[in-house]
């Protein structure tokens, strides 16, 4: 399973595989670029004494017991910030070497990948990256026997800032668990956090689209006082919409196993997000829509415009599978369920709507919601309460907000509309091309310069 780290392509320009040797040496001295939880320095390769091969095995499965990270080889380093270039000897036996000491000291043996960064003036040397993805697999344990009398003989690491903690058994304990129950409960936690938040949002009378994103290799974030400070930060900051320089969230919390998100302070009427600690989230939104003028008020129809339900989609799922990918360390692929209601009673999971009590105000006028489409393109024929679609889609591809996501969100979203008789959502292609004819005149330059930036295909 790749290894792939927003923060470290960021650093060096690029994912591991196309990155130079340039790239690297030119992190020296650069204080972004200092150790950290997902970033290793090693000035020489391992050595073949037992104290060397008990720390390659601590190194690389506490990368995989936590987030995942990389391990540069040919990089010295003082006090965690790398100071100088030693170019180290990229022969297929030091490969071969590695492999069989990381089978054979930890246990499930971990996953790793070598990339060979040669340097064009010394051939034959460079760098050498080891890439640990976070191991669906964890925890992993270091299995040789230890070099210090008093260690214990079966230990189970983990990065924690630049340095190695070392597993409690409790945690250890707990985190078997959760590897043999993850596969089933992937379908059962999607459901839960959806209806926890619709049976808390049950006054949401206007419609609303829901999205959740579950990944099937959970991942894990820390939530302490330090993680969200910097977490708080990073979301008040955040422009979540795309194609938008808005900040929505005005109010970040903490509640049992997540981050909360809401758009505006003390209300329950905005966005709202709830991101998990194992990389799942929902997003609830409140949907802009029009009623038409129908003199014969039953026969009004409530309008949602076709392009603003894909761009609220694309939105959602991006910045879901950002959180799950680059502050939870989740990999592989994800599920993703959206709802679209005409209020939150009409959701699958709501309970039953109660009857009125006597005294007790009576609803405020609702209408069928409908969904309409930037003409020529053909509108809904019929109406309903509530539309649901599926997908599985790589959290890589979707975080990453290009091609990949608008596909997934090309699936998605046809599945919704085909719930109110349109054929086609054309907002955006099956291929996941962004049809400009299809968005209303006033988004289409804004969207294309997004499109534009995120190499993705542009179709009138």
């Amino acid at each position: 399973m790749a290894f792939r780290s927003r923060r470290l392509e960021a650093l060096l320009n690029g994912c591991l595989e196309t990155v130079h040797y340039g790239d690297i040496a030119a992190l020296v001295g650069r204080q972004e670029a200092i150790e950290a939880e997902d970033l290793d320095y090693k000035q020489q390769h391992y050595g073949g004494e037992p104290k060397h091969r008990e720390e390659l095995a601590k190194d690389v499965a506490a990368l995989a017991n936590h987030l995942g990270g990389v391990l540069v080889i040919g990089m010295a380093e003082s006090r965690g910030l790398p100071s100088r270039a030693f170019d180290v000897d990229l022969d297929d036996q030091r490969i071969r070497d590695l492999q069989q000491r990381i089978a054979s000291s930890t246990a499930p043996p971990v996953q790793w990948e070598p990339f060979l960064k040669e340097n064009p003036s010394n051939p034959g040397h460079g760098f050498l990256l080891i890439a640990v993805p976070r191991s669906p697999q964890a925890p992993h344990a270091i299995t040789m026997a230890p070099t210090k009398p008093n260690a214990p003989a079966l230990r189970y690491p983990r990065r924690s800032g630049s340095k190695t903690d070392w597993l409690s058994e409790t945690y250890v304990a707990t985190a078997y668990h959760q590897r043999f129950t993850a596969v089933a409960d992937r379908a059962t936690r999607l459901r839960d956090i959806e209806t926890w938040l619709v049976t808390s949002e049950l006054s949401r009378e206007r419609p609303q689209l829901l999205v959740t994103l579950v990944p099937d290799v959970p991942g894990e974030m820390r939530i302490d006082q330090s993680s969200f400070t910097k977490y708080k930060g990073q979301l008040f900051a955040a422009q979540p919409l795309i194609a938008s320089t808005k900040r929505l969230f005005q109010q970040v919390s903490v509640g049992p196993h997540r981050l909360t998100l809401q758009q505006r302070v003390g209300r329950s009427d905005g966005d709202q997000a709830h991101l998990y600690d194992d990389g799942s989230g929902i997003w609830v939104q409140p949907l802009p829509t029009r009623v038409d003028t129908d003199e014969d008020p039953t026969d009004r129809v409530r309008s949602l415009q076709g392009d603003v339900l894909v761009h609220r989609m694309m939105s959602a799922v991006t910045f879901l599978a950002a959180h799950a990918r680059d502050r939870c360390a989740a990999t592989g692929t994800a599920s993703v369920e959206v709802g679209l209601v005409d209020g939150m009673y009409a959701h699958p999971y709501a309970p039953p709507r109660p009857f009125p009590r006597p005294g007790q105000p009576a609803r405020s006028e609702t209408y069928p919601l409908s969904v309409d489409q930037v003409p020529p393109f053909p509108s809904g024929t019929h109406c309903s309460e509530v539309a649901q679609a599926e997908a599985t889609a790589l959290v890589d591809d979707l975080a990453d907000g290009s091609t990949g996501m608008a596909q997934a969100v090309s699936l998605l979203a046809n599945h919704l509309v085909h719930t109110f008789g349109i054929p086609e959502a054309h907002s955006v292609s099956a291929a996941g091309a962004l049809r400009l004819a299809a968005w209303h005149p006033a988004q289409r330059e804004n969207m294309s310069a997004w499109a534009l930036q995120q190499a993705m295909a542009v179709i009138e």
